[in-house]
C-alpha cells in the first residue's frame, strides 16, 4: 500500500472531527488523495489545483497544515463542546467525566491523521503524474500547524481546552457578532470595535453594566438589563462596547430586531446547546398596542414555562422606561379591567433585573465629555476655542449628547488636519 493510499483510508475513517472534510482546504485535500490512491493523473492536477486555489483565498496563502489546523479548531463536535464545559485532570492520562477518556483518544487519534495528511511530502501524491508535469506544479508550504496544535498530540488537550474555552467553537470561533434573522444566525463581519474606554461619562452606570457581565462570565446567576433614556447617551454603544471587552472571555452577542422577537424562544433555545456565554442584544425596543411579540419577550424574561438558559442574558436598549406604547385614547377605551391592561404595560420593564437610565447632559458635562475625547485624540486646538465650536455644534443639532461630542470631534480632527479654523 502506498503513502498516499494509507493516508487516504486513514481521513476516511475519522470520526470526531469528520465534519472537516466537507470543509473547503481539508475536502480538496481529501479529493487529491483519493486521486492519488486511484494513480488518475487527471484527476491529481485537478485536485492539485484546486487545493492551491483553496489555500490562495486565504490571507497570506498559508502552509496546507496551518489551513487545515484552522479547519480544525473551528469544528464545532462534541469532543470540543465538552472540552469546553469540562476540565481536564492536571495529572495521569484521563479526564473528567465530562469528557471521557474514550472520546479523547478518538480526538487525539483524528489529529494525528489530518496533521499527517497536512504534513506528508507532496511527492507522495505525484506518483503517477509524468515528471515534468509534476516539476511545474505549485507547491504549497509545510510550516507547522499554530499553537495550540503546535505540541506532541497527548500533551495538546489542555491547550486545546484553553483555545476553545476563549475562542468558542464552530461559527463562535472565527466571530463574536451575529445577527438573527429569520431563524437563522448570520455573522457580523465587521463589529463596531468601540472599547469602554472609549465613552465617556455615565461612568456609575456602566460599572453596574460591567459588574453584571462579569459575574455572568464567572459563572453567576446575571440579571437581564434594560438601559433607557435620552438618544445618543451611549446605550448601544454600551453593550457592544462590553462585547469588545469580554469576548476573549467566551462572550459572544446576538442581535435580534424587534420584528423577530416572536422567535425568541426558538434563539434561546440553541444557544442554551452551546457551551459559551451570549448577550442577547435588542435595540431600541418597543411596542405598539396589540404587538404579539411583546408576550414572547416577557415570557423569556420571566414567566415562561421553559426558563431562560443560564449561558443567556437579554441587554435592552430603549427611549422609553415604560416600553409598550400607550396612548390617551387606549386609556378611555371601554375595556373592563383597563387598570389590568395598564399594569401589563408596565410589567415588561420591571421583568428587567437591572435598569440603567441614560440622561442628556448638562452643558459643563457635554464639554467635559468633548475634552476627553479631544485629549484621546491628541487634537491641539487652542481649549476655548475648542469648547466654543462644541457648544455651537450642539446648539445647531438641538441637543447635547455623548453622540453629537463625537461627531464634533472627528469634524474637528479633519479641520484641523487641513489647517482649516474651528
Amino acid at each position: 500500500m502506498t503513502q498516499a493510499e494509507s493516508i487516504y483510508r486513514e481521513l476516511l475513517s475519522l470520526t470526531v472531527y469528520r465534519n472537516t472534510l466537507r470543509q473547503p482546504v481539508t475536502g480538496a485535500l481529501l479529493s487529491l488523495y483519493r486521486a492519488a490512491a486511484s494513480r488518475d493523473e487527471e484527476a491529481v492536477c485537478a485536485g492539485w489545483g484546486m487545493l492551491c486555489a483553496q489555500l490562495a483565498e486565504r490571507d497570506g496563502f498559508p502552509s496546507l497544515p496551518s489551513a487545515v489546523a484552522a479547519e480544525v479548531l473551528a469544528d464545532e463536535n462534541a469532543f470540543v463542546t465538552r472540552l469546553i464545559a469540562g476540565r481536564l485532570r492536571v495529572t495521569g492520562r484521563g479526564v473528567d467525566p465530562a469528557v471521557p477518556e474514550e472520546l479523547a483518544g478518538l480526538a487525539v487519534r483524528d489529529l494525528r491523521v489530518l496533521y499527517r495528511a497536512a504534513s506528508a511530502d507532496p511527492a507522495c501524491l505525484l506518483d503517477c503524474v509524468d515528471p515534468v508535469l509534476a516539476g511545474s506544479l505549485p507547491r504549497w508550504g509545510t510550516a507547522p500547524a499554530p499553537a495550540p496544535l503546535d505540541r506532541p498530540w497527548d500533551a495538546c488537550l489542555e491547550a486545546l481546552r484553553e483555545y476553545h474555552r476563549q475562542n468558542g467553537c464552530g461559527c463562535f470561533t472565527a466571530h463574536r457578532a451575529f445577527l438573527w434573522r429569520d431563524g437563522a444566525m448570520l455573522p457580523v463581519e465587521h463589529p463596531d470595535p468601540i472599547r469602554l474606554s472609549n465613552l465617556k461619562g455615565y461612568e456609575y452606570q456602566r460599572r453596574i453594566a460591567v459588574d453584571n457581565t462579569r459575574a455572568f462570565l464567572d459563572g453567576f446567576e446575571a440579571n437581564n438589563m434594560l438601559l433607557y433614556g435620552d438618544r445618543g447617551t451611549g446605550k448601544s454603544s454600551t453593550v457592544k462596547a462590553l462585547l469588545n471587552e469580554y469576548a476573549a472571555e467566551g462572550l459572544r452577542m446576538v442581535e435580534m430586531p424587534k420584528e423577530y422577537l416572536r422567535q425568541l424562544p426558538d434563539l434561546t433555545g440553541h444557544l442554551s446547546k452551546v457551551p459559551m456565554k451570549f448577550i442577547v442584544f435588542i435595540d431600541d425596543l418597543s411596542f405598539s398596542d396589540g404587538d404579539d411579540s411583546f408576550a414572547a419577550l416577557k415570557a423569556v424574561l420571566e414567566g415562561g414555562l421553559a426558563s431562560r438558559p443560564a449561558n443567556v442574558v437579554i441587554y435592552a436598549t430603549s427611549n422609553r422606561r415604560h416600553l409598550l406604547r400607550e396612548t390617551f385614547s387606549a386609556r378611555e377605551g371601554d375595556e373592563v379591567h383597563r387598570a389590568d391592561t395598564v399594569q401589563e404595560a408596565a410589567s415588561l420593564s420591571d421583568r428587567f433585573g437591572l435598569t440603567l437610565t441614560f440622561l442628556m447632559p448638562d452643558k459643563q458635562r457635554f464639554l467635559d465629555i468633548v475634552e476627553q475625547l479631544a485629549a484621546d485624540r491628541g487634537l491641539k486646538a487652542d481649549r476655548r476655542a475648542l469648547l466654543d465650536a462644541a457648544e455651537r455644534w450642539a446648539l445647531e443639532r438641538g441637543a447635547r449628547s455623548p453622540r453629537y461630542a463625537r461627531q464634533f470631534i472627528a469634524d474637528a480632527q479633519a479641520r484641523l488636519s487641513r489647517g482649516e479654523p474651528l
